[in-house]
C-alpha cells in the first residue's frame, strides 16, 4: 500500500510501518498498535466524548415516563418477583413472559430493586449502554487507525439519530447493539494475533445477545466467521478449532437459560409470551425467528407473508426491496452516513487489497477491520431490507456501529492518502454525496428546519470543494474545509437526535426525529383510515380512548395503527391527507396516553386514579388484582397501581393463555380480582373484551364467559367485572 505521509499536526497520525511478518513480530502487533504514539488531546477528547453522549441520552430522560409499558410491567414484576426475573414474566403472578428472552429486562429490573420504580430507573440503564456502546466502538477502532478516526466514529454513532432514541428507551435492541458492537470488537482482538481467548469473548458476547433478542443476534455471524477463518495468523487447523471453541462459548451462554425452561415443568412455570405451544423453541423459531423473514408469524398481528398492501412482499410491515433503508420513514433514522459507508468500505478494501491475506501486518489488519465492520453491515442491511415479517423503524439501530466505525475507518485512511488525486477525489466526493443526502432527508419533513436544509447542501459542496483544492491553498484552508465538512455531515443527524431528546416517546412503535410524509418502510409507513384494521387485527380494532384536552382519543382514525394523537389534535397532516409518520407513540405524548391501535396493542390506556385505587383495594387478597385483553392494557393498570396484572393472550391478545378452563379456576379459587373490560365511552366491545390475532379465540371466549355471568360497573371510565360477585349470587360459574 502506497502512503502518502502527512503534515505532523494532521488530524489523523500517520499510521506506524507495516510490521515484520516473523512470529515474534506477530505476537506484539497488538500490543503495539494500542498505546503507541498517543497525542495529547486524546484522553481529553474521549472522555468530552463519552459525557457528550451521556448528557445527550440522559437529557429529559424522564419526559418518556415508562417508554414501551410492555417491557416496564416485567421490569416492574422482575423487581417484585425472582421468578418473574428469571422468566421475564409481564407481570408478578408468572402468568405469561414478555415475547423475547429476558437478558434485557434484567439490567432494568435490578435497577428498580435498588432505586425503586419509575421512568428514570428503567431507562438509566439503557443510557449507559449506550455510553459503553461507544466506548467500545472508540476502542475497537482506535486500535488501528488512530484516535481521530475513533473519535469520529464514536460521534458519528452517537449522533445517529435511531441510536439516540433506542438508548433512551426500553426495548431490548439498547443491549443488542451493544453486545453486537462487544462480538465485533472481540473478533477484532482475536484476529490481531489468533487469541483464542478474544474469540471465545465474542461467543459469549453472541449468547447473551441471543438471549436479548434471539436469532437477531445470529445475523453477523456469518461474515465474521468467515473472515476469522480466512484471515487469522496461524495454521487452518488451529483456525477452525478457535471457531468450533467460540460456537462452544456461544452455545454455553445463550443456551444454559434456555434448557431451565425448556426443563421446567410447564404447570409450575409461566407460559411463553409469543408462542402458540407454550414453547421456547417455536417462539424462536417461528415468531421471533424465521417467521420474521418469511411473514409467517403464527400469533403475529400482522405478519407480512398474509397482509395485505405494501406491494413488493413487506405486506402490512412495508415493501421490501434494496432501497427499504432509504424510505422516508426510514431512511431519517439511520441513513445519513449510509452511503459514505458504502462508498468507503469499497475504498478501504480497495487501498488494502494488496495486503497479506493474514493479519500479522498492520495493512492486513486494516483490511480485516473493513471486511469484518462492512460484513455486518451488508448482511444485516440485507435482511432488513428483505425481511417480509413485522419490521419497525427502530430495529435499524442495530446498523449504527457498523456505519459509525466505516465512515471513521474509511475518512482516516482517505485522508492519509489526500496527497493521491483518487483519494482526495473520493473523499471530496463522500462529503458531496453525504451532503445531498442529509438535504433530501431534512426535506422529507414539511416545514422541519428549512434554513439547516439549504446550510448543510451548501456549507458541504463548499467544504469538498475546498478539499480539493487544498492542496494550492494550504494546510489551514484544508483543515477549516474538513471541519466545514465535518460540521455540515453530522448537522442533520445532530438536529434529529436533539428533536427526539427534547420530546416524549412512548409506545410500541416509536421513531426518531420529526415526523415525516409519505413513503415506505415499517409499519409506520401504512396509514389506515376509519374502519380499516392492519392485517390480523381482529375484528374490532381501536376505539376511543379518553383523551387530554385537545388530543383526538380514537386509537386509529387518520393515522397509522396506534398512532393516536401526535402532539395536539391528532396525528400530523400532510398534503394529501395521510397521518403522521409512525405508531404507537409517535408524536409528543406520554407513553400512557390514550389511543392504543388495534385492541389497546401498540399502547395501553391511560389508567384513571378511581381505577387505580379499586385495584389496590384488597389487592393482597388476590394473586391478580386484575386481568385484562392484551399486554398494553394490562401494563397500564399495572404500573399504575403496582399490583399483579394478568395479561390475557399476552401481547396481541392471541396467545391461547391461560384457557377458558384455566382462567374458570382462577376466578373459582378466588386469585383474580377484576376483569377490565371496554373504556365505558366507547359504546362497544373495544379493546378489553376481544383478542386480536389468529389465536384471539381464546380471548374472546373468557371475555364471553365474563360478560354473561359476571355484573359491570363503570370505574373512571372503565368497565370492571368484579370476578367475586357472579350473577347467580352464590359461587363463579363453570
Amino acid at each position: 500500500m502506497t502512503t502518502a505521509v502527512p503534515p505532523m499536526d494532521s488530524p489523523f497520525p500517520e499510521r506506524a510501518p507495516t510490521a515484520p511478518t516473523t512470529p515474534t513480530a506477530t505476537a506484539t502487533a497488538g500490543a503495539g498498535t494500542a498505546t503507541a504514539g498517543r497525542p495529547r488531546w486524546e484522553r481529553p477528547a474521549y472522555v468530552a466524548l463519552l459525557l457528550a453522549t451521556a448528557v445527550l441520552l440522559l437529557w429529559n430522560l424522564g419526559a418518556s415516563g415508562y417508554a414501551n409499558s410492555f417491557y416496564s410491567a416485567a421490569v416492574q414484576a422482575g423487581s417484585e418477583s425472582w421468578k418473574a426475573f428469571f422468566f421475564g414474566s409481564s407481570d408478578a403472578g408468572n402468568s405469561i413472559t414478555v415475547d423475547k428472552p429476558p437478558a434485557a429486562l434484567w439490567p432494568m429490573a435490578l435497577s428498580v430493586r435498588l432505586f425503586g420504580l419509575g421512568g428514570w430507573q428503567i431507562l438509566v440503564p439503557q443510557a449507559l449502554m449506550g455510553v459503553g456502546t461507544t466506548a467500545v466502538l472508540y476502542a475497537a477502532v482506535r486500535r488501528h487507525f488512530g484516535p481521530a478516526a475513533a473519535l469520529l466514529s464514536g460521534t458519528a454513532f452517537a449522533l445517529t439519530p435511531v441510536a439516540a432514541l433506542m438508548f433512551r428507551f426500553n426495548n431490548p435492541d439498547a443491549l443488542l447493539t451493544l453486545l453486537l458492537t462487544v462480538t465485533v470488537y472481540c473478533v477484532l482482538r482475536a484476529l490481531d494475533g489468533a487469541h483464542a481467548k478474544w474469540l471465545v469473548w465474542a461467543g459469549v458476547a453472541v449468547g447473551f445477545a441471543f438471549l436479548t433478542k434471539t436469532l437477531q443476534a445470529f445475523v453477523i455471524l456469518p461474515p465474521l466467521a468467515l473472515v476469522y477463518a480466512v484471515c487469522a495468523p496461524t495454521r487452518l487447523r488451529r483456525r477452525l478449532g478457535q471457531l468450533l471453541a467460540a460456537g462452544a462459548a456461544m452455545v454455553v451462554a445463550g443456551g444454559w437459560w434456555v434448557a431451565i425452561v425448556e426443563l421446567w415443568p410447564a404447570s409450575s412455570r409461566p407460559y411463553i409470551g409469543g408462542s402458540q405451544n407454550n414453547s421456547f423453541l417455536e417462539l424462536t423459531l417461528g415468531y421471533n425467528g424465521l417467521g420474521r423473514i418469511n411473514g409467517n408469524e403464527t400469533g403475529s398481528v400482522g405478519g407480512g407473508a398474509r397482509g395485505g398492501g405494501g406491494g413488493g412482499g413487506g405486506g402490512g410491515w412495508g415493501e421490501t426491496g434494496i432501497d427499504r433503508l432509504f424510505s422516508a420513514n426510514i431512511g431519517g433514522q439511520i441513513s445519513w452516513l449510509l452511503p459514505a459507508a458504502l462508498v468507503l468500505l469499497v475504498t478501504g478494501l480497495v487501498i488494502t487489497w494488496r495486503a497479506r491475506r493474514a493479519t500479522d501486518s498492520l495493512e492486513g489488519m486494516a483490511r480485516a477491520a473493513f471486511l469484518v465492520w462492512g460484513g455486518a453491515l451488508l448482511i444485516t442491511a440485507l435482511v432488513f431490507s428483505y425481511m417480509q415479517g413485522i419490521f419497525h423503524e427502530y430495529y435499524t439501530v442495530a446498523l449504527s456501529p457498523f456505519v459509525a466505525a466505516l465512515v471513521g475507518m474509511g475518512v482516516a485512511m482517505l485522508w492519509e492518502e489526500r496527497g493521491s488525486k483518487a483519494a482526495a477525489l473520493t473523499l471530496s466526493g463522500t462529503l458531496a454525496l453525504t451532503a445531498w443526502w442529509s438535504y433530501v432527508l431534512l426535506g422529507r419533513s414539511t416545514g422541519y428546519l428549512p434554513w439547516l436544509r439549504w446550510t448543510v447542501l451548501v456549507a458541504g459542496l463548499a467544504a469538498a470543494a475546498g478539499l480539493l483544492l487544498g492542496a494550492r491553498l494550504g494546510r489551514r484552508f484544508v483543515l477549516g474545509a474538513a471541519a466545514l465538512g465535518l460540521g455540515a455531515a453530522l448537522a442533520g443527524p445532530l438536529a434529529y437526535c436533539l428533536t427526539t431528546v427534547d420530546s416524549t416517546r412512548g409506545g410500541s412503535i416509536v421513531t426518531a426525529g420529526p415526523a415525516v410524509a409519505g413513503g415506505r418502510g415499517g409499519m409506520g409507513m401504512r396509514f389506515f383510515g376509519a374502519g380499516e384494521l392492519p392485517p390480523g387485527a381482529g375484528p374490532q380494532g381501536g376505539v376511543p380512548q379518553q383523551g387530554r384536552p385537545g388530543q383526538q382519543g380514537q386509537g386509529r382514525q387518520g393515522g397509522v395503527p396506534g398512532g393516536g394523537p401526535q402532539g395536539q389534535g391528532g396525528p400530523r397532516q400532510f398534503p394529501g391527507g395521510q397521518g403522521g409518520q409512525a405508531g404507537g407513540g409517535r408524536g409528543e405524548r406520554g407513553p400512557q396516553n390514550a389511543g392504543g391501535g388495534p385492541g389497546g396493542l401498540l399502547n395501553g390506556t391511560k389508567a384513571s386514579k378511581e381505577a387505580t385505587a379499586a385495584l389496590r383495594k384488597d389487592a393482597a387478597k388476590y394473586t391478580w388484582a386484575a386481568a385484562a385483553i392484551g399486554a398494553q392494557n394490562a401494563a397500564s393498570y399495572q404500573l399504575a397501581s403496582g399490583e399483579p396484572v394478568m395479561p390475557i393472550g399476552g401481547f396481541n391478545g392471541s396467545d391461547p393463555s391461560p384457557t377458558l378452563a384455566k382462567f374458570q379456576e382462577y376466578v373459582r379459587t378466588g386469585k383474580v380480582h377484576y376483569f377490565i373490560g371496554d373504556n365505558d365511552s366507547a359504546g362497544s366491545e373495544g379493546q378489553g373484551m376481544r383478542g386480536g390475532g389468529p389465536g384471539g379465540g381464546t380471548s374472546s371466549a373468557i371475555s364471553s364467559w365474563i360478560k354473561a355471568n359476571f355484573r359491570s360497573t363503570t370505574v373512571g371510565g372503565a368497565t370492571f367485572y368484579d370476578l367475586t360477585a357472579p350473577l347467580n349470587g352464590t359461587s363463579a360459574p363453570s
